[in-house]
């Protein structure tokens, strides 16, 4: 499952929901679910349980240059508590992916991050984070076991801004 979050009022906090959104045009195998999980944390613990496979994408603090792109596993983000910060959501998706573990073993997460440029009010992501958007794809993809490469018309095609959310609630 890739499952992009975030907060589309937000200008840069929204660029999970943006990732999300574009990855959903991609034909993706039919075991790669795509998810935009907005700011409902909580709300995606069930479908966070019925994972084996989680890629999470959301704007995270971790103090670089604007739109600089992170790459980890949650593993990782105990070690570093301080330094990633995930965005502000009611609950952050790496506490909901740590709580499925006391009901059965969590999924394998891999987190990929984009340090935003700016935050405000505004459903439109900066032009630095903006850009980044394609390179964060390939990422994706690549971490999905995916070569970039089929996905190329894709990845150089316009990108599509955010609905409503695509998760049953």
């Amino acid at each position: 499952m890739i499952l992009g979050v975030g907060n589309l009022l937000l200008r840069d906090e929204g660029v999970g929901v943006h990732v999300a959104t574009n990855l959903q045009e991609y034909p993706l195998p039919d075991n790669i679910e795509v998810i935009e999980g907005g700011t409902d944390g909580f709300k995606l613990f069930h479908l966070i349980m019925e994972a084996d496979r989680l890629i999470v994408v959301d704007c995270v603090k971790g103090g670089d240059e604007p739109a600089s792109i992170y790459r980890f596993d949650i593993e990782d983000f105990d070690h570093f508590p301080d330094i990633y910060k995930t965005s502000v959501h009611q609950i952050s998706i790496t506490e909901v992916v740590k709580l499925s573990g006391t009901m059965r073993t969590p999924p394998s997460t891999t987190i990929i991050g984009i340090e935003p440029a700016e935050i405000s009010m505004s459903m439109e992501l900066s032009t630095a984070v903006r850009a980044k958007i394609p390179e964060v794809l390939e990422i994706i993809l690549e971490t999905a076991g995916l070569d970039p490469e089929e996905y190329r018309e894709y990845l150089d095609g316009p990108l599509k801004q955010p609905g409503p959310p695509s998760y049953p609630v």
